[in-house]
């Protein structure tokens, strides 16, 4: 085989590879926003930049996963018990052009850390909702 044929054929596997990886994503993507309890949501940990993401409730966690990746694994899991709602606000001028527009930002606090999620208002409603909802810590205590 000659030199033009190998390099069409490494460019055409390439080609590819990289269609598969975005039929993937696509596919983990729709899983996601299948499953009830899922939200569109970007996050910023201890003042790093915003990452766009997708929240996902469970009984007693709350998952976030990167919206560009392949992984099934969640970057972020937070038990519901150790999470605290500080409140919500608009974004910031610098934040509004790193975030999706008409979100707003809610601060929460997770051992210690203080944790943004940018959401829509529907998507803090039931954030709200499910952390006031939260389950009894100990006997004839509530949250």
């Amino acid at each position: 085989m000659d030199a033009p044929g190998i390099s069409f054929i490494a460019l055409a596997i390439v080609f590819g590879l990289l269609i598969f990886a975005l039929c993937l994503s696509g596919v983990r993507r729709f899983n996601l926003r299948r499953a009830l309890g899922t939200v569109d949501a970007s996050i910023c940990v201890a003042g790093n930049s915003w990452q766009m993401g997708v929240c996902r409730y469970q009984d007693n966690d709350l998952e976030w996963f990167r919206l560009i990746s392949l992984s099934v694994r969640p970057k972020y899991t937070f038990k519901r018990s150790s999470l605290e709602l500080l409140g919500r606000r608009k974004p910031t001028e610098a934040e509004a052009v790193r975030v999706q527009p008409d979100v707003v930002i809610v601060e929460l606090r997770y051992e210690g850390q203080d944790l943004h999620f940018a959401m829509k208002f529907d998507a803090y409603t039931g954030l709200s909702s499910w952390l006031e909802a939260g389950p009894v810590i100990g006997v004839g205590t509530w949250r």
